[in-house]
């Protein structure tokens, strides 16, 4: 930008003249343009040294139930980084909690990243940056930027994204609120009934109250018929999710559903096509994307559907009724925009 700067103004002061009360631009005398030939091949020369690497960490892993998932996506994205402009660092985190640092890509595809000798944490000081050790031996590396690859807890919902709000790092994916709020599905049902968009009929759950089961099922059966989902609140990639079609199902449903998180939600089931919707961006600058459609191999959209199965596909372009696209996104914007998405 600053050599863009300077040929401007070398240009627009030196050789300009006015023509009907207008500023015209000359070309450049000789001894300009050899000045702004020299100045651009220095630059050209130097570019590696006025535009240095910058340093990427990539954090992957994680505690979660979806540990496994989080090393699939991960390999994905550190693929695609451009290693002309990124030096980059992966750090994965065991499901004991344990931060290493990995060698490389193949490590991570066959699990050997694991038993890596070398500790690599992101310090909460804002001078701290990434510290690696092994044994006597520490370095700190200053980071540009962070990029989380999580899926579920203690990645995608607000924990560590408040620890590279701490250290002052920016990070890739949206804040600590938004992160949080997001990720527990009983939190962003109380935002969305607040919005005035339709979303399916639920009965909130806590763990503690299993106790009393039958008091939970005809809760249940008060509000919602059969068949009905069950799933976590707060876990992704549809771990612990299930269709219950009577109320023995439903007791076997809510307590595999506590053993991914303490708040459980039971919803209606809704008989249609299931579609999806990207958002980006911030305020008045936020853009959904196209629709999508997902079309599962299976009842329903588990995680076997997911990951596993090569029959199911997502097509990008949903054929839907007309209009219908446009009001999708316009909800979408307005429910990330409500969760202080960024």
């Amino acid at each position: 930008v600053y050599m863009v700067c300077l040929r401007i103004v070398i240009i627009e002061t030196h050789n300009s003249h006015t023509y009907n009360g207008y500023a015209k631009c000359n070309e450049p005398t000789d001894i300009y343009s050899n000045f702004l030939i020299s100045i651009s091949s220095y630059y050209n020369n130097l570019e590696g040294i006025l535009q240095p690497f910058k340093n990427l960490a990539v954090i992957f892993g994680g505690r979660s139930s979806e540990h496994e998932v989080s090393c699939v996506s991960v390999v994905t994205i550190a693929k695609a980084v451009d290693l002309e402009k990124y030096n980059m660092f992966l750090i994965g985190i065991t499901k004991d909690g344990e931060w290493k640092l990995v060698e490389d890509i193949a490590g991570i595809e066959d699990g050997s990243w694991k038993q890596s000798p070398v500790s690599a944490i992101i310090s909460p000081d804002t001078k701290g940056g990434l510290i690696i050790s092994q044994d006597d031996m520490i370095e700190v590396h200053p980071i540009d930027v962070l990029f989380p690859v999580f899926h579920a807890m203690y990645g995608e919902d607000g924990t560590i994204q408040g620890l590279f709000e701490m250290a002052d790092i920016p990070y890739v994916g949206c804040g600590v609120f938004a992160s949080a709020a997001s990720m527990d599905k009983f939190y962003t049902k109380l935002v969305v009934d607040t919005l005035g968009i339709r979303q399916a009929v639920y009965v909130p759950v806590l763990a503690e109250q299993l106790e009393d089961i039958d008091e939970v099922t005809a809760r249940v059966e008060a509000k919602l018929s059969y068949p009905v989902f069950v799933k976590p609140s707060k876990a992704g990639s549809s771990k612990g999710v299930s269709k219950a079609d009577d109320r023995a199902a439903l007791v076997v449903a809510l307590k595999e559903a506590a053993k991914h998180d303490y708040k459980i939600l039971v919803e209606e089931t809704i008989v249609g096509r299931e579609i999806e919707c990207a958002v980006l961006g911030y305020g008045k600058g936020t853009k959904a994307s196209r629709v999508g459609e997902i079309l599962a191999a299976a009842e329903f959209y588990d995680f076997d559907a997911k990951y596993n199965n090569a029959e199911s596909k997502t097509v990008i372009g949903a054929d839907l009724p007309d209009g219908k696209e446009e009001e999708v996104q316009k909800d979408a914007v307005a429910i990330f925009n409500a969760l202080d998405g960024f």
